[in-house]
Parts: C-alpha cells; sequence; structure tokens
C-alpha cells in the first residue's frame, strides 16, 4: 500500500473531516503510542499503519478495504514487521 491509498482509504472508511481528525488525534497504542501522521513520518509502512488503526477501530475486515475493487488487498497480520 502506497501512502496515497492509505489516505484514500481513510476518507472512503471513515469519511473525510472523521479521518483527517483520527489522523491527528487518535494514539495508536500498538506504535508506541503515536498518531497516524506521527507513524508515517516516522517511516511506518502505511499497511501496518492502516491495520493498527482498524485494529483499534474495529473496523471489521470487510469494510476495511472500502468499497470497491480499487483497494482489494488482503490485511498483513496484526504485528507484521518486514
Amino acid at each position: 500500500m502506497q501512502e496515497r491509498e492509505f489516505w484514500e482509504l481513510l476518507d472512503e472508511v471513515f469519511g473525510r473531516s472523521y479521518g483527517r481528525s483520527l489522523a491527528h488525534d487518535q494514539r495508536l497504542a500498538a506504535l508506541r503510542s503515536m498518531t497516524v501522521v506521527e507513524a508515517l513520518a516516522a517511516g511506518e509502512e502505511p499497511r501496518t499503519v492502516w491495520n493498527v488503526l482498524c485494529d483499534q477501530m474495529d473496523v471489521p475486515d470487510a469494510r476495511r478495504w472500502g468499497r470497491g475493487d480499487d483497494h482489494v488487498a488482503p490485511p498483513k497480520p496484526y504485528g507484521w514487521r518486514a
């Protein structure tokens, strides 16, 4: 997943306003309590950040990848690291 795809999914799954608020305010416990913006700036893989955010926000797998075929990608296992 590229960062551009991350932001597209964030807007699609959470809505633009709420998604952007989450990105700046929600602390991700599994990523050293960084926000989404901080984690991406620190070099975390966008798909990892996406899965951590979705796990923390209880987004079911069926909703994580959007409504269309644009974002079809199987989630990486939680805690996966390259």
